[in-house]
């Protein structure tokens, strides 16, 4: 059997669409599908469902996707004790990060693992949403909720608070904000509803019952820049607000958010030594930012 086949196999089985998965295997879709009907062959298995949604595994598909697993799990490792008997770290890790806190405090922080790895090389997906690691778009993410499934080592980052924040110039041309109700009568900015990848990210209903935005964005980063432009008020990390110019904090007392950063990692590259110092790495930054991260909490996590 090809291992190419295999490989193939594996990435179709994780992303369904032929086109993304070809994309990512860096070929083409014809050759892509000549290569699963090619597989489908060798091992007389019915594989793929091909339907509009994309190409989903089968029952006989399934079973061979676990076995076929195993077979990339053991590869890997075996590439991986090549490099550690060469007594280098080395090779490649893909990191999934919240935008915000990828571009707040895991990016200025990357020159540090850089210099101390620098046979390793760093995918950084920071992104509005999240990497599955289960589907091995990523070797490592960091989530906001604790998954519950999926061949996964997981462990607590860090906790963070969330809190309202306008700009000067906004609050000098709008009426004052003195308790949550008072937000009634703003311009509220926040997440787009049917675009939030997380119910974490329902923050209002929070403060105010009935309490929603609209002018809105799925970027962290756009909501940001709108607030400190005076287009509204936001509920936004303290870590990337406190650090924004013209932007002040509201109603310090009666509003405060907390959530968590979780980090995933998959159980087969767990063990490899540029994985394993990959989360050290990020365990130590968020270690080093805990009181950014968590500015008015009385006790660190």
């Amino acid at each position: 059997m090809n291992w190419d086949d295999l490989w193939a196999f594996l990435e179709v089985s994780r992303h369904s669409r032929l086109e993304l998965a070809a994309a990512r295997l860096k070929i083409d879709a014809t050759t892509l599908s000549r290569r699963l009907k090619r597989l489908e062959r060798d091992t007389g298995l019915t594989l793929f469902e091909r339907t509009r949604r994309g190409h989903l595994l089968s029952q006989d598909g399934e079973i061979f996707a676990q076995r076929a697993e195993a077979m990339e799990a053991a590869a890997l490792k075996l590439m991986e004790n090549s490099n550690t008997d060469a007594g280098q770290v080395s090779g490649a890790v893909r990191v999934g990060v919240t935008e915000g806190l990828g571009a707040s405090i895991i990016a200025p922080a990357i020159n540090a693992f850089v210099e101390a790895y620098p046979q390793v090389n760093v995918d950084l997906i920071a992104l509005s949403g999240f990497v599955s690691v289960p589907r091995r778009q990523a070797d490592m993410s960091i989530l906001l909720t604790r998954p519950k499934t999926g061949r996964l080592k997981v462990r607590k980052l860090s906790d963070y608070t969330l809190g309202l924040y306008a700009s000067e110039a906004y609050l000098q041309a709008h009426r004052a904000i003195e308790t949550p109700q008072d937000l009634i009568d703003h311009r509220l900015i926040g997440y787009v509803d049917d675009l939030i990848y997380a119910p974490q990210l329902r923050y209002y209903d929070e403060v105010l019952s009935g309490l929603s935005p609209t002018l809105c964005s799925p970027s962290i980063l756009a909501q940001l820049a709108m607030t400190a432009s005076g287009a509204g008020v936001a509920i936004l990390p303290d870590f990337m607000a406190r650090r924004q110019t013209g932007l002040r904090a509201l109603l310090t007392d009666a509003i405060q958010v907390q959530r968590t950063f979780w980090l995933a990692v998959h159980e087969d590259v767990y063990d490899f030594a540029r994985v394993r110092s990959m989360i050290d790495f990020l365990v130590d930054t968020m270690r080093a930012n805990e009181q950014r991260l968590s500015p008015n909490s009385k006790s660190s996590s």
